[in-house]
Order: C-alpha cells, then structure tokens, then sequence
C-alpha cells in the first residue's frame, strides 16, 4: 500500500516572499535530511531557487503553467517518476485553491498551509481582489506578512484576516528579520455563557462560522435569533432549516447558512418565513448532513420582519 503523501502548500501573491521562505525552509535540517521532495512551482517569480544550498539533495523540482495542468493523473505521474515522500507547493496567488485540492491524487493530504503576503499591498489586494484574498485566507494556519514597518495599518490587516478567519495565526516579518506576533484578543460580540445566547442581526455570519469551527462550545446552551425558513418537502413538517444567507467576500459568493430546526409542534412555516426563534442547540446525526450536525429545537418562535440587510456578512 502507498504511503500518505504529506503537503506544505506556500501561498500568496506575485513577489509576497514564499521563494525565499520555502528556499529558507529546505535549507534547515530539520525540515530537510534528504526526503525524497517533490517541489511544485506553479508560478515563477524573481527570484530563484538555489538548490545547492537545500540540504540533504533529493528535491525533484516541476513548474506548472497552467492552472488546468492540476490534474490528478498528472500529479500521480510526478509521484512516480521521482518516488517522492512528500510535496512543497509553491501556489500561484491568482489560481484558486480549489484547483489544487479537488484534483489531488489518492494518498496525498494538506500537512500545512502558510500564506506570505506584502504588508505594504495587502490591503489593496484585499479592495481590488477580495474574493482570491479570501480564497487564500480560508484555510491557511498562518499568514507571515512581511516588509513590516511603522507605516503598515495593522489595525486594518488584522480585521481583513479576522473578517475571513478567527484561527490563523498572524505574523509579521520586519526588515532586520525579527518577527512580531498579532496577540490581538477578538471577544465575540455576543456572550456565549448567558443564559440565552442572543446574535444580533449583524453578527450572524460571525456566529455561524464560529459554531462550524467550534461546536462543542455550543451543545446544550440556548440560541436566539432571527433567521429566513427553508422548507422542503422531503422532511417531515416538523422540520426546516432556519438560517441567513451570507457573502463571505462578494455576491458571487453568497450562500444560505442554515441549522436544521425542530419546530414545536403545531407551527406551520411557510417557505421564506422570517422568524425569531430561541432554541436549544444540539449536535445530532441528521441526513440533511448525511452525518452528525447541529439540531436547534425551538423553544419560542415569533414571525419577524427581515433586517435591514438581508444578506449576513462579516463587517
């Protein structure tokens, strides 16, 4: 049986520092003693690898130029030919992530995903690109920016990443090489130890993507908020998804966010309902999720008039 084949994906756009990064990286011994390393450039930038400083040998480099090459055969023929144990992308910033990770081959895994970015033009990237910022800040586990110095607005990169997501870690490299932390405590907006947690109509979008990331927190506690009904006529009466539709970086991007919901009995909802609901929340098998998910069952519901911005986002 073939062995798993771990990836470390470097990501971020043209000139953001993963050259140098992953050049630094495959010259520390800890990381690199000779593993059999495939090394995937899928763009190339000014500056160049030198191979001879990675220690140990045994790195197989290939560039791919098109984001249509990503293809699962393909990458199984580089597995081959080199025998290799493990892969370091280097991504492209203006390819999405998804042509990467819905074509790799059996056996391969994300080990570690790192963004580079310049803090000098983060944020324009963010105003002029904001869905590949997205993209690229979704499932990364840190984001190093560097160039860092006086003049970068920090306050304004910390809530571009924060808006997308609240685990990364944030670094940011200065010009003599040190690196300082983003230790920046982001409460939630709401209480999640009150007796009822109450989600204002601005902070559902917040309150979804924290509950997917850490439902634990939420078993057995009580939720109120305002939500838009979805029925179907594939579950019992008793049963809808209650939820809002939200834009994580543009309209492109906007989806329904929903909770199955367990209605008391004798209440009727009609699909597109606004409602105010309190509700107990569970984690349970259900095949909607085609596995275990959260269950709100309703405590008191009272019909609603939409908010003032239908549509949830993150700021």
């Amino acid at each position: 049986m073939a062995s798993q084949i771990p990836l470390y994906v470097f990501t971020g756009f043209l000139e953001a520092g993963k050259t140098k990064a992953i050049q630094e990286t495959m010259e520390d011994k800890r990381f690199h003693d000779g593993e059999k390393t495939l090394l995937l450039l899928c763009e190339e930038g000014m500056e160049e690898f030198d191979t001879s400083r990675f220690s140990g040998g045994n790195v197989f480099i290939e560039v791919v130029d098109s984001e249509e090459d990503l293809k699962p055969d393909y990458l199984y023929s580089l597995q081959k030919k080199y025998k290799i144990e493990r892969v370091i992308v280097e991504y492209n910033g203006m390819w999405l992530l998804s042509s990467l990770y819905q074509n790799l081959p059996d056996k391969w895994f994300i080990y570690q995903e790192i963004l580079f970015a310049d803090s000098r033009t983060f944020i324009a990237y963010n105003a002029n690109m904001r869905s590949l910022v997205v993209d690229k800040l979704t499932n990364t586990e840190m984001v190093v920016f560097n160039r860092s110095d006086a003049s970068i607005d920090k306050d304004e990169i910390h809530k571009i990443v924060r808006s997308v997501s609240r685990r990364c870690a944030i670094a940011y490299e200065n010009a003599d090489g040190t690196m300082e932390y983003d230790e920046k405590e982001d409460p939630l907006p709401f209480d999640t130890e009150a007796p009822v947690i109450e989600i204002a109509d601005r902070d559902y979008a917040l309150w979804f993507r924290d509950m997917a990331e850490d439902m634990k927190k939420y078993i057995g506690k009580t939720v109120k908020f305002k939500g838009i009904v979805a029925v179907s006529d594939k579950f019992p009466a008793n049963i809808v998804v209650c939820g809002r539709h939200v834009m994580t970086c543009c309209i492109d991007d906007i989806e329904f966010k929903g909770i199955v919901t367990v209605l008391p009995n004798g209440v009727m909802l009609t699909n597109r309902d606004w409602v105010t609901i309190t509700a107990d929340f569970s984690r349970e098998y259900h095949k909607l999720y085609k596995s275990k998910g959260p269950i709100l069952t309703v405590k008191e519901i009272e019909h609603s008039e939409k908010p003032e911005q239908e549509v949830a986002t993150f700021y």
